[in-house]
């Protein structure tokens, strides 16, 4: 059974064992096994999580000194951190900051255990997706590859190139490759399918990636893609 890593950054260490303690009885009700730590500054979170950056959730206060829970946030995402992110605050002004960061979602303090579970049925809904792959068949060998590090699927006559990292060319339709994804993916044109984690703006007639990539949207598929992203985020 799989083993999550959940850390809590909260410089209030009555508030970080409180949180701590509503996890882990939600974690002993669904059977799940967690690894859960507290930190109680961003600097000391950082510290650790350049040593061992294999973090699926993290749970982190807004109003902390010295660094912010804001500003440790957008450090993470330039950094490419992939993790999870739920903001915990005291104050409704600060909620707007979390989608700059593709927060998970934002608690008010008290933290109230029912929304708490809430937001963690669906972190975990978010690890399973993680943890599917494509298997791609190259002249090379066979490639694992995550599906969480596609930013979008593209088609060209016979072939579909599949854009992470790296880009891959295999000779498959777009069609049968679409059967193999899951939920974050919305098809915004007969050639394109995109991963919606890496969506920065929908427009009528574009979408454009985080990476300032520009594809086309088809009208018949801009009303889903709007009803998807809300879903999705």
């Amino acid at each position: 059974m799989t083993m999550y890593r959940f850390v809590i950054c909260d410089d209030n260490p009555a508030d970080a064992d409180y949180v701590a303690s509503l996890i882990e009885a939600w974690s002993r009700n669904k059977g799940i096994i967690l690894r859960i730590e507290k930190y109680s500054s961003a600097e000391a979170f950082l510290f650790a999580y350049a040593e061992d950056n294999s973090v699926d959730v993290l749970f982190l206060d807004i109003e902390m000194e010295k660094m912010s829970g804001v500003e440790l946030a957008k450090r993470l995402r330039q950094e490419g951190a992939g993790l999870q992110l739920v903001f915990i605050t005291g104050y409704m002004e600060y909620i707007a900051e979390g989608y700059d960061v593709e927060a998970l979602h934002y608690l008010l303090k008290p933290v109230m255990s029912e929304k708490l579970n809430a937001v963690l049925d669906r972190a975990i809904e978010r690890l399973k997706i993680r943890e599917n792959s494509l298997l791609l068949k190259l002249p090379g060998g066979i490639v694992r590859l995550p599906l969480y590090e596609i930013r979008y699927l593209e088609s060209e006559k016979n072939y579909v190139s599949i854009h992470a990292d790296e880009t891959y060319r295999i000779k498959r339709a777009l069609t049968e490759i679409k059967k193999e994804l899951d939920e974050s993916f919305y098809q915004i044109h007969r050639s394109y399918i995109i991963n919606l984690r890496f969506v920065r703006k929908a427009a009528k007639m574009e979408v454009t990636l985080k990476d300032s990539t520009i594809l086309p949207l088809s009208k018949k598929w801009y009303e889903g893609l709007n009803r998807a992203l809300i879903k999705y985020f």
